[in-house]
């Protein structure tokens, strides 16, 4: 059941974080939930949950998990609805945190990188963060969107474009700040801009 609510909740579709939902309830009556699996299950329910409208029950449910048992995956994700809930002073103290558990994690170089980026508007400060993400993970979706931006702020529109590119190659989930709607627009602009320069 865990491996076909992931692939619900990537799918995006209409209806498919309901029926995470309701997947997951019963799985958490299976007699072989591990602790991994559980913390799995806690994670998947949490985003779905914020998928549907209820952001704080997600960060509720992945605040328990983390009191129980801090991991990687939940430092992750947490991290991230932090972010999306706004509050910078809480997503950077957190996120700080994470970093200090694992300071070569690249979605949790992201996270930082984006409550810089997008909560505390330090562009400057983020950036470190986003290059290093990219050094150990350079297919990371998000990690592009934001080194792209970066570049047009810059003027280097091809070399924006290519990371861009790149991104679209990767396979996008619900924890992706950017969609590829978003990235796809972003690169028909660049191209568009492109050509009028050579006109």
């Amino acid at each position: 059941m865990l491996p076909f609510a992931v692939l619900l909740l990537r799918s995006g579709e209409e209806g498919a974080f309901d029926q995470v939902k309701e997947i997951l309830v019963k799985a958490q009556k299976a007699p072989d939930l591990s602790p991994e699996r559980k913390q799995q299950l806690f994670m998947n329910y949490a985003v779905a949950s914020w998928k549907t409208g209820d952001l704080d029950k997600g960060v509720r449910l992945l605040e328990a998990s983390h009191r129980d048992s801090p991991c990687g995956l939940t430092y992750q994700s947490l991290g991230f609805l932090y972010i999306e809930h706004g509050d910078g002073e809480k997503a950077l103290a957190y996120n700080l945190e994470a970093l200090e558990y694992d300071d070569e994690d690249p979605v949790i170089l992201d996270n930082l990188g984006q409550t810089y980026y997008r909560l505390l508007n330090d562009k400057e400060k983020a950036r470190p963060y986003f290059e290093k993400a990219h050094q150990i993970k350079p297919s990371q979706i998000d990690t592009l969107y934001f080194l792209s931006r970066y570049d047009l702020e810059e003027g280097k529109k091809e070399e924006a474009l290519e990371k861009l590119e790149e991104a679209l190659e990767g396979r996008f989930s619900p924890l992706n700040f950017v969609t590829r709607e978003m990235i796809e627009a972003q690169v028909k602009r660049i191209k568009e801009g492109i050509r009028e320069g050579d006109n």
